[in-house]
C-alpha cells in the first residue's frame, strides 16, 4: 500500500513537472480526475410506495443482492414511502448525489423527455408480453438514452399494471358509453386526447383527492391500475369496473450519474446484475399481486352486491382499438410518429 502511494506521487509530480494538460492528467490517471477505489459505498436508494408493495419488495431485494454480490463493498439503505424526498424533488437530489437511485413513475420523467408520454398511449401494448419485449427491446434503449442525456443513468423497467375504467355512472365497455362523463386524469396531453376521443370530459385532479371526488360526483369516474384502486378503495365510490387494459403505469430505475462515475467498472457490473435480477423479480411480484387485488376484489363485487366488474370480449376490444387508433396522429408531435410506430411493429 505504501509502495502504490509512493508510486501515485510521483506519477503526480511529473505530471506537474511536464506541465501537462487536464486532459492529459485524466488520461493517464494523474491528480483527482480518474475515479477513486474506496473500501465501500453506500446508495440511498429513495421511492414513494410501501415497502411490501412490489416496487418496495424489489427496491429492498436489490438492496439485498448488490450487497451480497459486491461482498459488502456496497451497501444499500432504502427509504420507502417518501421518507428521504418525494419523486418531484428527486431529480435535483440525484444531480445533487444527495440520493443515489430512485424509481419515479414514468409521468415524473415526461417534463423532461417528452417521448415517455408513449406509455400513456391507449392500446399501443397488446398484453404484458409484448409490453415487455417493448421495454427490453429498441425503444426501451432509445426512451434510456433520451434519459441519460439529461444527466442519469437509466438501469431499467418496473412494472406498476395496466389501468382499467370505473365509473359511477355508466359502465363504460365501449368508447360511446363514456359519452359525457367526467373522468379524473392525471396532467398528459395524451390522456387528454384519450378521454376526448371517448366523448368525456377530462378532469386533471391530484391523486390524494380522487377519493373524494368520486364520492362527491365532482367527476363520475376515473383510470387506474388495480393496486390503485384497490388499495385507495376507490371501489367503495364506484359502481362499476371494466377490465380495459387500455394504458399502462410503470417505473423507471434511475442512478445518480455522478456516484455511478465513482463505481469502480466491476462494482458497475455488480449493479448491473443486482438491478436485472431486481427487475425480474419485480415484475413476478407485480403479476402476482394483480391476481390477488382482482381475486379481493372479485370477493368485494359479489359480497357487497356494490360493484360489477366486466371483462371486454374480443369485439369490445377492437372497437377500442380502432377508436383509439385514430387519435394517434395527434399524438406524434408529442410522443414522435418513429416511437409509436416501432412499439406498434415490435414482436
Amino acid at each position: 500500500m505504501k509502495a502504490r502511494s509512493n508510486l501515485t506521487n510521483i506519477v503526480k509530480l511529473c505530471c506537474g513537472v511536464l506541465g501537462l494538460s487536464a486532459l492529459s492528467i485524466g488520461l493517464l490517471g494523474c491528480g483527482d480526475s480518474a475515479p477513486k477505489e474506496q473500501e465501500s459505498y453506500t446508495i440511498k436508494f429513495s421511492h414513494v410506495v410501501s415497502s411490501g408493495t412490489p416496487k418496495g419488495k424489489a427496491a429492498d431485494f436489490f438492496a439485498k443482492r448488490v450487497e451480497e454480490l459486491s461482498q459488502g463493498k456496497i451497501k444499500v439503505e432504502v427509504f420507502p414511502s417518501t421518507q428521504l424526498v418525494d419523486d418531484d424533488k428527486v431529480f435535483q437530489e440525484l444531480k445533487r448525489n444527495n440520493v443515489q437511485m430512485a424509481a419515479p413513475s414514468f409521468s415524473k420523467f415526461t417534463p423532461i423527455v417528452k417521448e415517455f408520454n408513449l406509455w400513456d398511449v391507449p392500446f399501443i401494448f397488446r398484453d404484458s408480453e409484448h409490453l415487455h419485449k417493448v421495454m427490453d427491446g429498441e425503444v426501451g434503449d432509445i426512451l434510456k438514452e433520451k434519459i441519460a442525456q439529461k444527466g442519469f443513468i437509466a438501469l431499467d423497467y418496473w412494472d406498476a399494471g395496466f389501468k382499467h375504467f370505473s365509473s359511477n355512472k355508466k359502465p363504460i365497455i365501449v368508447p360511446e358509453d363514456a359519452k359525457g362523463q367526467k373522468l379524473r386524469i392525471q396532467t398528459s396531453k395524451v390522456l387528454e386526447e384519450q378521454i376526448k376521443a371517448m366523448g368525456a370530459n377530462p378532469q386533471v385532479i391530484n391523486f390524494g383527492e380522487v377519493y373524494s371526488a368520486l364520492q362527491t360526483g365532482v367527476v363520475d369516474g376515473t383510470e387506474n391500475p388495480l393496486s390503485n384502486f384497490y388499495n385507495s378503495k376507490f371501489y367503495e365510490v364506484q359502481k362499476s369496473l371494466t377490465l380495459s387494459s387500455h394504458g399502462y403505469l410503470g417505473y423507471l430505475v434511475v442512478m445518480s450519474e455522478k456516484f455511478w462515475r465513482e463505481l469502480p467498472s466491476d462494482l458497475q457490473e455488480v449493479v448491473k446484475q443486482a438491478i436485472k435480477e431486481a427487475t425480474e423479480f419485480e415484475r413476478e411480484e407485480s403479476a402476482r399481486d394483480e391476481s390477488q387485488l382482482l381475486a379481493n376484489l372479485n370477493d368485494y363485487a359479489k359480497q357487497s352486491d356494490k360493484l360489477t366488474i366486466y371483462t371486454l370480449s374480443n369485439e369490445q376490444k377492437a372497437q377500442w382499438t380502432s377508436t383509439m387508433k385514430a387519435i394517434y396522429p395527434k399524438l406524434y408531435g408529442i410522443v414522435g410518429k418513429e416511437l409509436i410506430q416501432k412499439t406498434l411493429e415490435t414482436n
